[in-house]
This record gives structure tokens, sequence and C-alpha cells, in this order.
């Protein structure tokens, strides 16, 4: 674990002198250690049968989606949306909301090994897997 610090508007490791220092957050304050509340809206929203917390511009990788690359889509089961410190929870998803986003890519994952065995059985397999995934953008959230 490293211990942040506050020095000369860096944060900086106290434990290692060659700890490359960092920018500090702008959003941060000096005195109270508390971030600003930056007014950025964002939602949860359930993309292929997962959830993502998204914002708008912000880039994500989904299991493979239907669409073909340029695309817009469209997601409407969002559960949460959080605009300007109030929280719109849904049961189970928030009434009229929806997230668009473009998809910009078609891709795979890094490939996954699977390797099986059995001792004393001169049994073993070796099995190689790459994951189909999308990239997307999210264009807009509105709810």
């Amino acid at each position: 674990m490293i211990w942040l610090s506050w020095q000369n508007n860096y944060f900086c490791s106290p434990k290692n002198s060659w700890f490359r220092p960092l920018k500090a957050d702008p959003g941060a304050t000096r005195l109270t250690g508390k971030t600003k509340n930056l007014a950025c809206m964002y939602a949860v929203v359930e993309i292929a049968g997962q959830q993502f917390k998204v914002q708008k511009d912000k880039k994500v990788f989904v299991h493979r989606l239907q669409a073909g690359e340029g695309d817009t889509v469209g997601f409407d089961r969002v559960l949460l949306i959080e605009d300007e410190g109030s929280i719109r929870v849904g049961t189970p998803v928030v009434e009229g909301a929806k997230v668009t986003a473009k998809v910009l890519e078609h891709m795979k994952g890094d490939k996954v090994l699977v390797f099986k065995k059995k001792r004393r059985k001169g049994y073993q397999t070796l099995n190689g897997h790459r994951q189909l995934f999308t990239q997307i953008q999210i264009e807009e959230i509105v709810g």
C-alpha cells in the first residue's frame, strides 16, 4: 500500500524518494482532504447481462453486441441515475431513462489458457479462449 502525502501541489510517497510524483486531483481540497462535488452525471446500466457505471464520453468494453461499427445503440435497463447530487434508484429500472452509445470497434480480449490435469493418470489438456468484446462510447444519458 502506498501512503500519499501533500507536498507542493503533488502527491508523492514519503517512503520512496524514487516514486514519480503524480499531479494532484483538481477537485481535492488541501485542508479537509475531501473532494469537491464535480457536477457530472452518471448512471448504472445493464448491458449484455452486466452492470456498468457510465458517464458521458466514457469508453467501455462490453460483451459482443450485434450492432455494426459506427452504429448507435440504446440501453433501456438503467438501474440508477445520479445528477447533481440527486440519486434516482429504479425498481428494478428507472422509468423513462435511456443511455445511448456509439459502437467504436469489435475486438477480441487477451488469451486465457485453461489447463486441466489429473495427477498420476497421464491426463492433461490445454485449451485457449479469447473473449469477444465491443468497445462503445457513451454519447448521452437521458433520465
